[in-house]
């Protein structure tokens, strides 16, 4: 129930995912990310385990076309999942199982990829790959344009409920972690909050570096 693109910034070495879906707060079971290591998204009857564990394997040197082979012995039940990772060199795997719900497809692009179950088409997640291969600029706003891109293509043959936005950078902790967990607008409000939260992303990363150097709290009594 659920549609999903995960992307990387090779000028600035961001990488993240964007995800949306009828199910309630997907993001908190779908969606994950390691700083310099790489993006992973599990979905479809999700098994939240496979997500950390595909990270793990990344950063043990496990070339990213074997994840799903090694996955499989971890979880007996993977053909009812959807798998996507993509490494900090932008290379990509994508998995459907014989069980997916409904009409599910996956796409791959420089440096994307992007998948789907219970579309409306199988056109969604190459939507999503041609939208991000064409825009330009901040990571997030590229994943959202992705996101936004493969609701106008069809998306889910439901509607949706729930989206989220995760990305790293240097930190080891997710930069971005913005989430919508029900709302009749999901995708609408995921951007909304990015707009609000663009213009302070840097404040918490200099708050948690260093914070002698950084800017006022804005609250009362911070002066």
């Amino acid at each position: 129930m659920t549609f999903s693109v995960a992307g990387l910034c090779p000028d600035t070495g961001m990488m993240g995912c964007a995800i949306s879906s009828s199910s309630i707060a997907v993001a908190s079971r779908c969606a994950f990310v390691h700083s310099g290591v790489g993006v992973a998204l599990s979905q479809n009857v999700t098994n939240p385990v496979l997500g950390p564990l595909a990270l793990e394997l990344l950063q043990e040197g496990v070339a990213v076309e074997q994840i799903p082979a090694v996955l499989a012995k971890a979880d007996p039940h993977l053909q009812w999942r959807q798998l996507g990772v993509l490494d900090r060199q932008g290379n990509g795997v994508t998995f459907s199982g014989d069980r997916a719900l409904g009409l599910n497809a996956t796409a791959r692009g420089r440096h994307c990829l992007a998948m789907g179950n219970l579309l409306a088409n199988t056109r969604v997640p190459q939507a999503m790959v041609d939208a991000f291969e064409l825009s330009r600029g901040h990571l997030a706003e590229r994943l959202l344009l992705a996101l936004e891109a493969g609701l106008e293509a069809g998306g889910e043959l439901g509607p949706v409920h729930s989206a989220g936005l995760l990305m790293s950078a240097e930190p080891s902790w997710p930069v971005v972690d913005l989430r919508v967990d029900w709302h009749i607008a999901p995708l609408h409000e995921l951007r909304l909050l990015w707009r609000q939260y663009q213009p302070q992303m840097q404040a918490y990363i200099t708050r948690a570096q260093d914070p002698a150097k950084a800017d006022s709290f804005g609250v009362p009594g911070d002066e």
